[in-house]
């Protein structure tokens, strides 16, 4: 038996990705590595957050009595959680939960593709405005798999130059899923469309945060 630091567990749609829309259970670790410019949890990333501590069999069962079927691990850096592999053993062993797991794409997904149900990667590839594009792991793009997703946060035209040559040195879009977010009140939405077109990026799609267009953008829990 584990213990992880948990900063909340909540029930709303996903605002992102390829089940945006679709009802999710998120449990949001505590920590991360990282110090992205436009973090929206920074909040959750404090040494000083206050966070919950509770078992896998806490968390299985916190998702399991909310009889949603769809399981966002995220953070923070849920991967850095010691014992995450218990958890996710845990999870995967019921095949009726959908788990996905958001990571900021600085730590190797090697150690988890040896799982018998492994979940489903949502990996941040971090452009130049988010500051934090050296921690990036190049390795990881290899052991992406259709049911995985590679998400660009974009705040520039630059960050869109970076975010085209990643995708193409790399052959994502045969590989999964590719994604552009905008940093919200960032970069218009119509400048991200307007690249796409010009540089004819086919198979990449644009997502804005549902989440945040629904409820208050600094909203908790949603």
């Amino acid at each position: 038996m584990a213990f992880y630091d948990v900063a909340e567990i909540f029930s709303s749609i996903n605002g992102e990705g390829i089940l945006a829309g679709q009802l999710a259970v998120f449990v949001r670790f505590k920590g991360c590595n990282l110090d992205c410019s436009f973090c929206d949890t920074k909040w959750a990333n404090a040494p000083d957050t206050i966070s919950t501590r509770m078992t896998e069999y806490d968390i299985y069962n916190a998702v399991k009595a909310a009889k949603i079927t769809n399981i966002t691990l995220t953070g923070g850096e849920p991967l850095l959680q010691s014992n995450i592999k218990n958890l996710l053993e845990l999870l995967g062993n019921d095949t009726s939960l959908n788990i996905e797991v958001e990571t900021n794409g600085s730590i190797d997904l090697k150690n988890f593709v040896g799982l018998q149900n492994p979940p489903s990667f949502t990996m941040d590839y971090k452009l130049p405005s988010s500051g934090m594009e050296d921690f990036m792991n190049p390795d990881n793009f290899s052991v992406l798999s259709e049911k995985d997703t590679v998400k660009f946060v974009v705040g520039c035209l630059e960050d869109m130059e970076r975010a085209k040559d990643v995708i193409e040195k790399y052959e994502l879009i045969k590989k999964c899923h590719v994604y552009l977010s905008p940093v919200f009140e960032g970069i218009e939405p119509s400048e991200i469309v307007e690249y796409m077109l010009k540089n004819n990026l086919n198979g990449v799609n644009l997502q804005l945060q549902m989440h945040k267009l629904i409820w208050d953008p600094n909203a908790r829990g949603v």
